[in-house]
């Protein structure tokens, strides 16, 4: 039998956070990411040219590569949980309207028929 393990404290942590916190805090990391791996692809073509071992400037390069894309899928992520917010936030804006709409041509009607309802 398999013992049941408790989920990590971080993870209810992101899974509370809104789309919105995630979205300002993915955003700048991720672009943070792309800049080190960037800075790290650049220094390994620096190491091939000035003909360091290759196990040296290749290692190198597939780690900058590695950040970089996983940078790259932060940025997505990031986009996404945008989309999301700024679609809930519309969505809101418009129940709302529609809810206001809907209780003046309530009250209009109610006042129509002398404050009768039904």
């Amino acid at each position: 039998m398999i013992p049941k393990t408790s989920k990590p404290p971080g993870q209810k942590l992101v899974k509370r956070m809104s789309s919105r916190t995630k979205w300002m805090i993915l955003g700048p990391l991720s672009t943070l990411f792309l800049g080190y791996g960037l800075c790290v692809f650049s220094e390994a073509g620096h190491l091939k040219h000035t003909n360091a071992p290759f196990r040296q400037w290749f290692l190198m390069g597939t780690y900058s590569l590695i950040v970089i894309n996983g940078a790259l899928v932060m940025f997505g992520q990031a986009v996404i949980f945008r989309i999301q917010y700024k679609y809930r936030q519309e969505m809101r804006r418009k129940l709302k309207k529609m809810q206001k709409e809907w209780e003046t041509a309530l009250k209009k009607k109610n006042a129509a028929q002398g404050g009768k309802f039904g």
